[in-house]
């Protein structure tokens, strides 16, 4: 799918284009690729003559192949966005390319950044002056996005924190705390690959001086948004550090409660299986063999030495 975007009276104004002839009649400022056949790509390339990037090149994790400005004057960025849904969070990597006052931005799944840029840029005029306010408004949402996700996220442990340091906390309970806090570590890492990723791209588009006064300071802002972002997320990483900590003592003190019924049982019968042992002796010459109350007896003794330890072991508070 192609996607060209014009201002029309200080507004984002949206193109679809399913014709190479669509793209000749609009002069856009960002053309946007969601999922493109190879023919829409060859319809771009030849529109504003510039080579896309292949889906291998898109996801190229080198610094080299990231960032860079080829001879053309045509800069070339790789960067993640993160897709926050409820089935799996992941980063999605997208190409943005950047030819004279054009962006075109190539991706593969539909991003929530991409549709609130788009939504904003409509409602509001005089937002969006050229490509690369287009791209900056891109990246100050996606750190945005991120923040949202991370309140998420500490929403998400609070109440697993409530679970955990609350009473009774069962073997099931503790699992399900477990997965919850695995889960929520997993998009915590992301956010943080996600908003360095941000601002490793910003960082580059500032130090090469391709940014006005405006947006050079915008660049600034953004920087200083994803620098808290940043401190938040290892905050959160000690949150669920401890929580999975937390979780884990929980599970072995119920494991030792366990273990203590064990040890408490085998202790108070040790001393009636002794006693049963020495009766159980057939020795002829046992002073008890022919007594008349030996068994009752040998029953009652028995009852007593279970009981006894039970007894002690309640007083020495053992058994709470």
């Amino acid at each position: 799918m192609i996607n060209a975007f014009v201002i029309h009276h200080g507004r984002l104004q949206q193109v679809t284009c399913d014709h190479p002839s669509d793209l000749a009649s609009v002069s856009p400022v960002w053309v946007d690729l969601h999922s493109e056949s190879d023919e829409e790509r060859r319809w771009v390339e030849e529109a504003y003559k510039v080579k896309l990037p292949s889906r291998d090149e898109v996801t190229d994790i080198e610094a080299s192949a990231r960032y860079y400005e080829d001879d053309d004057g045509v800069l070339h960025i790789r960067t993640d966005f993160l897709l926050d849904d409820e089935e799996q969070s992941r980063n999605v990597p997208v190409a943005f390319v950047v030819v004279k006052d054009l962006l075109i931005s190539v991706h593969d799944e539909d991003l929530p950044v991409f549709r609130l840029v788009r939504m904003r840029a409509r409602i509001r005029p005089g937002s969006v002056r050229d490509a690369m306010d287009v791209l900056l408004d891109l990246y100050s949402t996606d750190a945005e996005y991120s923040a949202d996700s991370l309140e998420g996220v500490y929403a998400a442990l609070e109440e697993v924190s409530k679970r955990v340091l609350g009473k009774n906390l069962t073997d099931a309970d503790a699992a399900k705390a477990l997965e919850s806090v695995a889960a929520q570590e997993d998009l915590n890492g992301r956010i943080r690959r996600n908003v360095m990723d941000t601002r490793r791209a910003v960082s580059f588009l500032m130090r090469a001086r391709m940014l006005k006064d405006e947006q050079y300071q915008e660049g600034k802002q953004i920087m200083r948004d994803i620098e808290s972002l940043d401190n938040h997320t290892a905050y959160l990483f000690d949150k669920i550090n401890f929580l999975m900590d937390a979780t884990i003592g929980f599970i072995n003190i119920n494991q030792n409660k366990i273990i203590k019924i064990f040890s408490v049982a085998a202790v108070a019968f040790l001393p009636p299986t002794l006693i049963a042992s020495i009766y159980g002796m057939n020795f002829q010459m046992m002073p008890e063999l022919r007594w008349e109350v030996g068994y009752p007896f040998a029953l009652g003794l028995m009852i007593v030495s279970a009981i006894a330890p039970f007894l002690y072991f309640r007083y020495r508070g053992w058994l709470d």
